[in-house]
């Protein structure tokens, strides 16, 4: 009997070749309005940045990912010490202090701690083991849990970075979701997620002073140009606005490569980067986007693959929690620009403009295809039966 390695995962890697392209287009019709002399800048950066994160993939795929469970701690306290660092030597962009200053790069603490974070969290419940817990058994694990999230959470929310805290959050709940603790001890937790969403909403009907203490100015300005983007046209609802009319104006087949009005005029903001599925959506139109978006839910689908024929418990809660991380980064920014969702500052994953934001997605797919490297299919002399 012995174990089979399985070859790498081409459907990853196709997927991977298509955001790029998409990725490429996208960023040159997107960046024009901020190209100074050369139009291409954007577009050099960013394949400059896949071939280094194609580099960082095949090195983390290599290497074995069992190894990293002993050293989930390290990571995790060192991606504390940078979001420590950020607020001290951090660059502002747009009044938010986010990134670090490298000279080559900006690095962006917060991409990488999700990750650390997530490998940190599945170290803890892989040490579970797979039978469920009863609800008194998962109160120490869970505050164990807590006590290592919240700490980033505080520090990218100060930032203030109101969408990755959501995001980390989410993925720490699809692995609790996913693990041996006790269904009551989520669903309690589900339940007092409920009852904070539900608490703002009273105090916002109700004490409206208190909620202000609460909620920042800048993020209920957000939330009122959601709402009603019309009526705030000339504040946060301008993004969601012309978001909207140059998907809209794509229609069925878009309006050509580098042809997008809202985008090429500089109506949309931030269109290489957070609102670059609008670039898409003019310049491409509902067959681009549903091609895009298909290509999404086919690299979800293929790491659920991986992680049901993961050998390993840790193996699985890294799936998971890549899985968490996509998701949510996925439905968010293509949600905000279609007025589904608030506007926040998430990327499109393997498609907007970002070095730290890149690198931090190829990592997590090359920790995926390491768990998929490392999975034994156990071969059965004649029948060649498969467990």
């Amino acid at each position: 009997m012995q174990p089979k390695k399985l070859p790498i995962d081409y459907t990853i890697v196709f997927l991977l070749c298509c955001f790029f392209i998409f990725s490429l287009l996208a960023i040159y019709s997107g960046s024009g309005q901020y190209a100074s002399g050369d139009p291409t800048f954007y577009v050099k950066r960013q394949i400059v940045f896949y071939v280094i994160g194609f580099i960082l993939m095949a090195v983390i795929a290599y290497f074995d990912f069992e190894l990293i469970e002993k050293w989930t701690l390290a990571l995790y306290s060192a991606g504390l010490i940078l979001l420590i660092a950020v607020r001290f030597i951090g660059i502002e962009k747009n009044g938010a202090i986010r990134w670090i200053n490298l000279g080559f790069m900006e690095l962006q603490p917060s991409e990488v701690m999700k990750i650390f974070l997530v490998l940190h969290v599945a170290a803890l419940l892989t040490r579970l083991g797979k039978y469920r817990l009863s609800f008194r058994e998962s109160i120490p694990v869970t505050l164990k849990i807590w006590m290592y999230t919240l700490p980033p959470t505080f520090l990218i929310l100060k930032q203030p970075d109101l969408g990755t805290a959501l995001m980390i959050l989410f993925a720490v709940f699809a692995l609790i979701f996913a693990s041996s603790i006790s269904i009551k001890m989520f669903m309690l937790l589900f339940s007092l997620g409920l009852t904070g969403l539900g608490t703002l909403i009273f105090l916002y009907l109700y004490n409206f002073d208190l909620f202000n203490r609460l909620i920042a100015d800048h993020q209920l300005a957000r939330i009122y140009g959601w709402l009603n983007p019309i009526e705030y046209s000339q504040g946060f609802g301008y993004q969601l606005q012309q978001a909207m009319l140059g998907i809209g104006s794509g229609q069925l087949s878009g309006t050509g490569f580098n042809q997008g009005y809202q985008v090429q005029s500089g109506r949309i903001p931030e269109a290489h980067t957070d609102f670059i599925f609008s670039v898409i959506g003019e310049d491409f139109g509902f067959l681009g986007t549903s091609i895009l978006v298909i290509l999404f839910f086919v690299l979800i689908y293929r790491i659920i693959t991986i992680a049901f024929h993961a050998s390993s418990l840790f193996g699985v809660y890294i799936c998971i929690g890549v899985i968490g991380l996509f998701a949510f980064q996925i439905f968010q920014n293509i949600g905000m620009t279609i007025g589904l969702m608030p506007i926040t500052g998430l990327a499109l994953p393997f498609i907007s403009y970002g070095g730290s934001a890149l690198l931090t997605n190829m990592m997590a797919i090359g920790l995926v295809t390491s768990v998929h490297l490392r999975t034994k299919e156990y071969m059965f002399s004649s029948d060649e039966t498969i467990e």
